[in-house]
């Protein structure tokens, strides 16, 4: 009998602490990072910036043009080493209980010499230590190529496609609440999926821009034919 009662302890133990992760992942922590701003773009609203990102970004027809801050990234380093949280992020806020879908044609400030990481960026925001980012980035041995970060307490960094021959990309993110996914396309129509998860952020949650330059003097992307949607992708395997 003993045993049993220490087993079952041991289980709820273990259940209770799973609820306790759970309960703090599903909770937006507000910060002083995240500060009000009032931009609407392509009919999408933006209501919050990081890094005064609010000042960073200009609009021509339709085109937004975000420059990053010198030298500025979001990253949390699993080893502690080069972390950073200074880059300019221009959020809109959404429904995570409703679906949603957010597109749009991106083009990084890639540099010919220098420009290290420089890459124009689709963002998955809940607070400082839960989201996600989709980039077109200059790669490590000059190549331009897809890379995306999920970041739950620390950062991960994952390489995908090389498309040296874009000058451009599309980026899709698209979720049915349950699950959240990540796309790209070069020409907007035929859709890579570069990542899928369980959609555990909390009912309050923001998706945004960026402009990133961690070891550059500038990097200017521009953002075109932005749309937020309340649908998702049919299949999300294919990303259509």
């Amino acid at each position: 009998m003993k045993k049993f009662l220490f087993l079952t302890a041991f289980v709820l133990g273990l259940v209770a602490c799973g609820n306790k992760q759970a309960e703090t992942q599903n909770t937006v922590t507000e910060n002083a990072k995240l500060a009000d701003c009032d931009i609407t773009i392509n009919g999408i609203h933006f209501t919050k910036s990081i890094n005064g990102a609010e000042k960073l970004v200009t609009d021509s027809a339709g085109i937004i043009t975000l420059r990053a801050n010198p030298n500025a990234d979001f990253f949390i380093d699993p080893n502690e080493k080069i972390s950073q949280d200074d880059a300019g992020i221009l959020l809109t806020e959404v429904d995570n209980t409703k679906p949603f879908t957010f597109k749009g044609k991106v083009t990084s400030g890639f540099l010919t010499e220098g420009g290290l990481y420089n890459a124009a960026t689709f963002f998955v925001y809940a607070n400082d230590s839960l989201w996600q980012k989709l980039c077109f980035e200059h790669g490590d041995h000059g190549e331009h190529r897809i890379v995306s970060v999920r970041t739950i307490g620390t950062s991960d960094d994952n390489n995908h496609d090389v498309v040296d021959s874009a000058k451009s990309v599309y980026f899709k993110i698209s979720s049915d609440t349950q699950s959240i996914a990540s796309y790209f396309s070069l020409d907007g129509k035929e859709w890579q999926m570069v990542r899928i998860y369980k959609n555990q952020y909390p009912s309050k949650l923001y998706l945004g821009i960026c402009s990133q330059a961690p070891q550059a003097e500038e990097c200017t992307s521009t953002f075109e034919e932005l749309s937020l949607t309340t649908d998702n992708v049919d299949d999300f395997r294919m990303g259509e």
